[in-house]
């Protein structure tokens, strides 16, 4: 991925969709996507250029914009951005253009949002940030935050009500829509 994170991800994501769609090994109007952190950024970048691929999505503590990241979490992580995107402030073109919150505007795909009241590796403020431009649209959505989770979750509570939610909303979006 070395300075093509949120694009090579993406791109073989939408791809590999298609691909299980067109080969009818899974129902086209019924494709969702779900990623944690790294891979709740892929899905954040695939409903941004891929709107209309997937019939939901589910996010756990995705990352929506990468400045913020590299501010906001752990010293060590914030430098596998370096590799990954590039370096500041030299690639802040690029950093504004793989950042899904500058273009949730074409968010369109009803998605579920998971997220740890307690996480310092990617902070709930990513999240908020993308439920407000999808309130603000009135696109489909749901926002999980669970207090006392950090990155991932580990209670045992906060477990079985994620899976309820889950199961839930992909009924009401995917099963049943």
């Amino acid at each position: 991925l070395k300075g093509k994170w949120g694009i090579i991800d993406v791109e073989d994501t939408a791809a590999g969709a298609r691909y299980v769609a067109e080969s009818e090994r899974a129902d086209e109007k019924r494709l969702v996507i779900m990623g944690g952190s790294a891979g709740g950024y892929t899905v954040l970048r695939c409903l941004t250029e891929h709107p209309g691929l997937f019939r939901a999505a589910l996010c756990l503590y995705g990352v929506s914009d990468l400045f913020r990241l590299v501010l906001e979490t752990h010293k060590f992580e914030a430098h596998y951005l370096d590799s990954l995107v590039g370096q500041l402030p030299e690639a802040s073109a690029t950093y504004r253009e793989r950042s899904p919150i500058y273009s949730a505007d074409r968010i369109v795909d009803p998605i579920a949002i998971f997220q740890g009241e307690e996480d310092r590796v990617v902070p709930k403020e990513q999240s908020e940030m993308i439920v407000a431009s999808l309130q603000r649209r009135g696109v489909p959505h749901e926002y999980h935050l669970y207090q006392g989770e950090g990155h991932g979750f580990r209670k045992t509570e906060t477990i079985e009500a994620f899976y309820r939610d889950v199961e839930r909303f992909l009924r009401e979006n995917v099963l049943f829509a």
